[in-house]
Parts: C-alpha cells; structure tokens; sequence
C-alpha cells in the first residue's frame, strides 16, 4: 500500500499578515503558534529566518514524538542556549548516557522519597509567609521563585539557601533569560553580554557546594539516601563537571517550572472566587487547627486541590513546547520531516484543543475528578492517552513530576489554610513565553491571614 507523504503546510499571505501582526502586538511566539494552528491545522512549519521548525498539536502527534519515534529524535541541539548553558545535565543528553544518567538521578526523585519530605516543605512554606505582613501587597511570581528555591536546595541538595539567595538571585533570573526564546532563535550568534558573569556565579557556587561536601563525606558524614548531591558525589562515574551539570540542570528547569505552576494557580483562584472558597474548606476540613505537617495519607485527602493543580498545568503549563531534532529523516502525522529538521510539540495548544477538551479555555478543575469520571458525570479519562502531558510522557517524561505534584499540594494546603489572597491585577496578567510560560508582568495579591473554619465555627455568638 503507497502512503502519501506531504510537505508540512506553511501559512499563506493572509495568515501570515496575521501571524506577523499578532507578534509584534503581543511580542510572544505563543501568538504565532496559536494563530498558524487556528488557521493551518495540527501539523506546519514556521518559516521565519534561520528558525523554521516543523510544529505539531494532538495527542497522535504526541504518542510519535514522545513513544514510537522517540528514538528517531534528539534533544540535543548545540546551537540552544540550553546546551550551551547545562553542558552534559540530563535534560539534554541522549542515548545510553541519558539512561545511566536518568537511572543514577531517579530513586531520589521518586515518590517515596518525596513523600518523605513534607514535614521540610511544609516547615519552608511556613518560614517564608512568617515574614509577609497583614494587608500588604505581596507578587506571587517572586514569592513563589524563592519559596520553589527554599524547597529545592534542601530536600535535593542538604542546603539552606537564606543565607546565599540575595547573592544568587539576578545570576539564576539572568541565565533564565538566557536560555528565553529570543532574537537567538533567528540569529544563533546575536551578541548576548553579561550572561557570561552570571555562569561564573552559579559555577563558583555549586563547585564550592560539591568540593565541601565531598570533603563532608570522605570524613565519614553519613549519606541521605534522599539527597540527590550525596547521591552523585558517591557516584563513580560522576566527576565534579558532570555533577555541577545535573545541579544547575535541576536547580534551572525543577525550581522555574514550580515557580510557574504556583503562580498561575494563584491567579486561577484569584479569578474563581468559588474554586478558592472550596481549596480553603478542603485545607480547613482535611488538616484541621494543627499546625503540625500532614502525613502522606492527609496529603492524599486534598482530592479538589490536585484537582485545581492538574487543571492548571493543563491551562498554563509551565514547560509549553517540547522541542526535539530530527536525527533521521522521518515522517510525522503522514508529513515529511528532513534528518536536522527542529521538531517541537506544543504542549499548550494540545492542552487548549477543542477537538479534546470542552470549553477548552475554561477553568474547570472536575475534569479531574476521578470519582466523577468513574461514574459518568465527568468527561471521560481526562488524563488517558497523550492529550494531557504537561510532565511530557514515554520513558523521558520530567524526572520531578513526583516532586512538583507534591511540592505543589503541601504549599497550597499550608498557604490558603493560613492566609486570604485578593488578586489585584488579574486584567493585565498574559502568559509569557520565557524559560517557563510565566504570569507576567507578575501576580499581584493583597495577603491577609485567616481564621480556619474550625476556629471560626467554635467561636462564641
């Protein structure tokens, strides 16, 4: 049987006027491809120059990508300022060195040792809103980069960070930006001045970290099994470049994307007044006056909160587009793909499809229900197949999903069992298309701190 492959389709003049004008309105790539979807399908190609990556949206495409073509593709491209930056760190090796890699990092990251961990991100959680003042307005896109800072350092690599994070914080914020989609994309040698000293702080850091606790455990300090820098220095094959480069791998990709998730959840329940009400009575009913750290199986309890988080990363996920490099020519969704072709997966625009999910644009956390679903009264299997992957999915899905899932349930239940949040600026907030998909220009609320509804109930009329 003959199957006819095609080019990938390009936008006509038509749409591409609208393409050009909705970048330089919104000045995000995310326009862009939302608009070439809308008006030229599931699979094309961008055709700006030097940048002309072949697209693709839906959960097929995804299953190809990510499962049966994966090894056909590459995550490597030296041209990114991701590779550049993370050198041999995880997220951008393939082959069997990815896998020692991936298999030597994991079993800290798994969610038994997660689960671990919660007395440390609750105790966090609450060490950072100590300081927030009764009334005051607070951005939750900053206050949650530093809490996802707090709540990585020390469970990961045995370190509390207060002391370091003034100096560390416009080095971490620049190589963000650093490896933002940019004029980098059209001009992979475009001068980009001052990210240079920023490595070399980050560098400094992290070799001194490891050079101190190498010494710490060659005099017989005794190794967490959960930290994940104990881990890699016992490592044979791990000399002190390869660690450095899990350790910024890790600090870059797993705080950043935490930061996203907090932060546009705050902004979802700043905007449904009804879902925020409901995540409040949940912490309240399920954690009780204590101010103790649930256990696992509390944790477990949070049904409509890890509703409200899965919901968002279907909204606004933090890592929006998957970018991949054809090694070989291939065919993806019956289109011809030339061996070097970039190819990218938009996470987003599967996740927003209304040939997959009703009300797309809709925040409607019970599509999580999985108690509704069974019996019928939700869509079906809102997670089956490869239309919701905000981890990404096959054998090189997140190596934190464990992490930022639980992570995420301990700081909501913690913040919004002890403080209200009024949202200030929902009008102005867009997603912005850097290293994550962030609320920018931030999230503004005004803290106040709460009653819980136990302390209220048992308060004399």
């Amino acid at each position: 049987m003959t199957v006819n492959v095609c080019p990938l389709p390009v936008a006509d003049g038509a749409t591409g006027l609208e393409v050009l004008k909705g970048l330089v309105r919104e000045r995000s790539l995310l326009t862009a491809l939302a608009c070439m979807h809308r008006h030229v399908g599931n699979a094309f190609q961008i055709t700006l120059p030097a940048f002309r990556p072949a697209v693709f949206v839906g959960p097929a495409a995804n299953r190809q990508i990510l499962v049966t073509e994966r090894h056909r593709l590459l995550w490597r491209n030296e041209t990114d300022p991701v590779v550049k930056l993370l050198r041999e760190g995880v997220l951008v090796i393939d082959g069997t060195y990815h896998d020692e890699v991936r298999a030597l990092m994991d079993p800290p990251l798994r969610r038994r040792h997660v689960l671990g961990h919660i007395p440390t991100f609750w105790r966090l959680t609450e060490r950072l809103s100590r300081g927030w003042q009764d009334g005051e307005t607070y951005d939750m896109l900053v206050e949650m980069r530093r809490l996802a800072l707090f709540l990585l350092f020390e469970p990961l690599f045995g370190v509390d960070l207060t002391a370091d994070l003034p100096s560390l914080w416009q080095p971490i914020l620049k190589l963000l930006k650093y490896i933002s989609p940019g004029l980098w994309l059209i001009w992979p040698a475009a001068p980009r001045p001052g990210y240079g000293q920023a490595r070399q702080v980050m560098d400094a850091y992290l070799y001194d970290l490891i050079r101190r606790r190498r010494r710490e455990l060659a005099q017989g300090r005794h190794p967490d099994e959960a930290n994940l820098l104990d881990r890699l220095i016992l490592a044979e094959t791990m000399d002190d470049d390869r660690i450095r480069d899990q350790l910024l791998t890790m600090l870059i990709a797993g705080h950043d994307t935490s930061t996203a998730l907090l932060a546009w959840t705050f902004y979802l329940l700043g905007t449904h007044p009804e879902a925020k009400a409901r995540v409040q009575a949940e912490a309240d009913a399920v954690l009780g006056d204590g101010d103790e750290p649930p256990t696992a199986e509390v944790l477990g309890r949070l049904h409509f909160t890890d509703q409200v988080i899965k919901e968002t990363l279907r909204l606004y996920p933090p890592i929006h587009v998957g970018n991949r490099r054809a090694a070989e020519d291939l065919v993806l969704q019956g289109y011809r793909v030339p061996a070097g072709t970039r190819v990218m997966y938009s996470i987003y625009l599967t996740h927003r499809d209304p040939a997959e999910w009703p009300a797309a644009d809709a925040f409607r956390p019970e599509r999580f229900d999985a108690a509704a679903r069974k019996a019928g009264a939700a869509e079906e299997s809102a997670e089956s197949g490869l239309r919701y992957v905000p981890f990404g999915g096959g054998p090189r899905n997140c190596i934190g999903a464990a992490f930022a899932q639980v992570e995420a349930r301990v700081v909501l239940a913690y913040l919004f069992r002890h403080f209200d949040f009024e949202l200030l600026n929902a009008e102005h907030i867009r997603p912005y298309m850097g290293a994550t998909l962030e609320p920018r220009p931030g999230v503004l609320v005004r803290v106040r701190r709460r009653r819980s509804a136990h302390a209220l109930a048992s308060r004399p009329l």
